[in-house]
């Protein structure tokens, strides 16, 4: 504890992040762990399969109500999308082509987003590079909630709020706190996302562009699954910055929820995390970690010790200054 200290109400740290120490120990305990890492030859498929399966309900939803297509856009379709959102994730470690096919799989990223309806695969895979090399970075790690958000969304019925706001300000949060220059990849992105936007508005008219965009900003918020955004490093117990969630939702997401392994080991894709838990055993069974994202949820908003402060951060100065 003596490497701790309060400033504000996050929790600030001046130790090196647990993932790499515990890393370094597993594979000296266990290097048969190296034979997971690499691509994973049936994500291409699935995520194919989840693309077009969205296509054809755009087909299918643009004669319906509107009261039917926010229905369908959060009962299904965001679903579907949130779940995209989780392959672009593991996309963004190289798993669907491997590392050295590193441009497939940034355009596969660009493909699997098109459901989504706004561009998200480039700027998100630009950013998620800071977050696991400077995970609760200051300035550097944009998953860090802002101090206004943490001074300001701290009463219940203001973390629901939040929670329902959060695609908000995932997507705004890194112009504040780290912004970065506009990529070629992201302008591509943008182009594709939006041509294939139009295409469908041509089709279909303006319903299915709704479902799409509807689905995603609503399953992103409060959702069930949107429960790993916090599941995964708020500090429901004291010390501990990254928890694992072992429920049954990870079928859905591509086991985002083995966070903890994914952390530890980011080069192995998700469909191989369970393995990781297998064979290491003795080293995340004694960790804590969530059941339910649903209960995590309710457990967010109604505890008053938990909130978006509740937040382990620290600083590395090498890297602001390189």
């Amino acid at each position: 504890m003596g490497n701790r200290v309060t400033r504000g109400d996050f929790e600030w740290v001046y130790t090196e992040q647990p993932h790499t120490q515990r890393r370094k120990e597993i594979l000296a305990k266990y290097p048969e762990i190296k034979t997971l890492m690499g691509p994973d030859p049936h994500l291409k498929w699935i995520v194919s399969g989840m693309v077009f399966m969205q296509f054809l309900a755009c087909y299918l939803v643009k004669d319906l109500s509107w009261k039917w297509i926010f229905f369908w856009a959060y009962a299904f379709g965001g679903c579907i999308n949130h779940s995209l959102t989780l392959a672009i994730h593991d996309i963004s470690h190289n798993v669907a082509f491997g590392n050295k096919q590193a441009k497939w799989n940034r355009w596969f990223a660009v493909f699997a987003n098109l459901p989504i309806g706004i561009p998200y695969s480039a700027s998100f895979k630009k950013y998620h590079i800071d977050h696991h090399r400077y995970l609760g970075g200051d300035n550097l790690d944009v998953d860090i909630p802002t101090d206004f958000e943490g001074w300001f969304f701290c009463t219940p019925l203001r973390k629901l709020l939040w929670l329902f706001l959060q695609p908000l300000f995932y997507s705004l949060r890194p112009l504040y706190v780290n912004p970065k220059a506009i990529t070629r990849m992201e302008i591509f992105n943008a182009l594709v996302q939006f041509s294939i936007d139009l295409i469908i508005y041509y089709l279909w008219g303006l319903k299915p562009i709704i479902y799409l965009i509807a689905g995603t900003i609503l399953c992103m918020g409060l959702h069930p699954i949107s429960g790993h955004f916090i599941a995964e490093h708020y500090m429901f117990l004291k010390g501990y910055e990254t928890y694992s969630y072992y429920g049954p939702l990870n079928w859905l997401t591509f086991n985002v929820g083995y966070h903890m392994e994914h952390h530890d080991f980011p080069s192995i894709p998700g469909c191989r995390l369970p393995m990781v838990k297998k064979i290491a055993a003795e080293y995340y069974d004694n960790l804590p970690h969530h059941q339910s994202w649903i209960q995590v949820l309710w457990d967010f908003v109604f505890d008053d010790t938990i909130g978006p402060y509740s937040r382990v951060k620290r600083l590395y100065k090498l890297a602001k200054e390189s």
